[in-house]
């Protein structure tokens, strides 16, 4: 039996399912408004692995008048920002990709991650101690506004977060 490979941020376990690793740093984090999808069956799976920090800086804003959490792809801006990295399936994967509206909204890219905890379990899942370095998927912008750059910079994205934005639920959005 072959060893596992590992494909950029994805994990070929050996009963030929494909897992993909999503670094999550918004409302999909634990705690957050949009974090039940990430359970809900209908979605897909997803297994908690652990937190990190991007290794690289990236500005974290709060933007649009629904006050979204939004990682610009500026790579040296900004701070190492502070998210959850989970194990999903193909279908999970899917529903992300649409939650994010790829590609017009968001773009799905890899980054790396330094660990700052590891949870992570399962079989064929290796286990990683904390400063290790990894890769996962993350959701970045494709396109903002012109200010959004210069905009508050966060570490770690909380919608009860003292930056006093409430995130405004897609259901209640104009």
């Amino acid at each position: 039996m072959n060893p596992p490979l590992f494909i950029s941020a994805s994990v070929h376990l050996h009963s030929s399912v494909l897992m993909s690793r999503v670094f999550v740093y918004g409302t999909l984090k634990k705690g957050q408004p949009n974090y039940h999808r990430m359970f809900d069956s209908n979605n897909g799976k997803a297994e908690y692995l652990g937190s990190a920090f991007t290794t690289q800086k990236y500005p974290l804003v709060i933007a649009t008048k629904y006050n979204i959490p939004f990682l610009l792809n500026i790579p040296g801006q900004g701070l190492r920002v502070y998210g959850e990295i989970y194990k999903v399936d193909d279908q999970m994967l899917k529903f992300l990709d649409d939650f994010e509206s790829i590609p017009t909204l968001y773009q799905r890219t890899v980054v790396q991650l330094e660990v700052k905890e590891w949870a992570g379990k399962s079989e064929g899942e290796e286990i990683l101690s904390p400063g290790s370095i990894t890769e996962a998927f993350v959701y970045s912008t494709t396109t903002y506004q012109p200010d959004w750059p210069s905009l508050p910079c966060h570490e770690s994205y909380d919608t009860k977060g003292d930056h006093g934005l409430k995130y405004t639920y897609r259901e209640a959005r104009e």
